[in-house]
Order: structure tokens, then sequence, then C-alpha cells
């Protein structure tokens, strides 16, 4: 029962050793812990508000880049359109040109067939008159009193002359 109920003395003693402990705890820990502890506290709150802040900064930082996002969409599109349209417009030059170069060509073939089916006739013509006046002249120069034998005559030369 001794220790429920202490002597006078152990609470006295007991007293005077917490008050000195308190009066150094004050004169050399208290201030520098309380100072550490509103440095602490005064830590706190700027880090809370340095991470509202980079918070808020980051909400506007995507929505720019969301605004930036939509903008280059856009601007891909157009390009997009641009390009098409370009493509389309160089594809219909070249189908231009190629039909220009098609219509060329044939008019040059044209052109060509007509010359050497002149050149051809030409030459049949210059051929057979050459063929005429070379069986004129053998008919010439031959004297032939009979009519039925200059017909005959003829006949044979006109089935020996090379047609080539």
């Amino acid at each position: 029962m001794q220790l429920l109920t202490p002597a006078i003395g152990l609470i006295f003693w007991t007293f005077i050793a917490f008050i000195i402990v308190l009066i150094i705890l004050r004169k050399y820990a208290w201030k520098p812990i309380l100072s550490t502890l509103k440095e602490r506290e005064t830590g706190i709150a700027d880090a809370i508000a340095s991470a509202e802040k980079m918070k808020a900064e980051m909400a506007a930082l995507k929505n720019e880049n969301e605004a930036l996002m939509a903008k280059a969409r856009e601007e891909r599109a157009v390009i997009l359109k641009e390009a098409k349209e370009q493509s389309d417009k160089m594809i219909a030059e070249a189908k231009e040109k190629a039909k220009q170069e098609y219509e060329r060509i044939v008019a040059d073939a044209q052109n060509a067939i007509l010359q050497q089916k002149n050149a051809a006739l030409t030459d049949v013509k210059n051929k057979v008159g050459s063929l005429v006046i070379e069986v004129s002249e053998k008919i010439l120069q031959r004297e032939l009193s009979n009519k039925t034998e200059q017909e005959k005559y003829i006949q044979t030369l006109v089935n020996n002359v090379p047609l080539n």
C-alpha cells in the first residue's frame, strides 16, 4: 500500500525535480523546439501552397495542351485537304499532258501514214507509168501486121511483168 500513497518528501522532491527540468527545458529546449515546429509548420504550409499552385499550373497546361492539340488537328486537316487538292490538281495536269501527248502522237502517226501512203502511191504511179512506157515501147518496136497477134503479144507482156 505504500506504493499507492507516496510520502510527502517524495512528492516534494519529485515536484522540485520537475520544476528544475521544466526551467531547463524552457530555457534551452523549448524555444528551439517551438521554432523548429514553427519552421516545419511553415514549410508544410508552403509545400501545400506550392502543390496547389503546381496543380493549378498543371490544369492550365493541360487545358493549353488540349487547345494546342485541337489546333494541331485542325491544321493537320487543312494540310491534308491542301495536299489532296494539290495531288488532284497534279493528276489532272498529268492527265491533260498525257492526253495532249497522245493527240500529238496520233496526229504525227496519221501524218506519217499519210506521207507513206502518198509516197507509196507515187511509187506505184511511177512504176505503172514506167511499165506502160516499157510495154508501149516494146509494142512499138515490134511491127505486127495482125491485130490478134498484137493482142497476144500484149497479153504475154502483161503476164511477164513483175508486180511486187
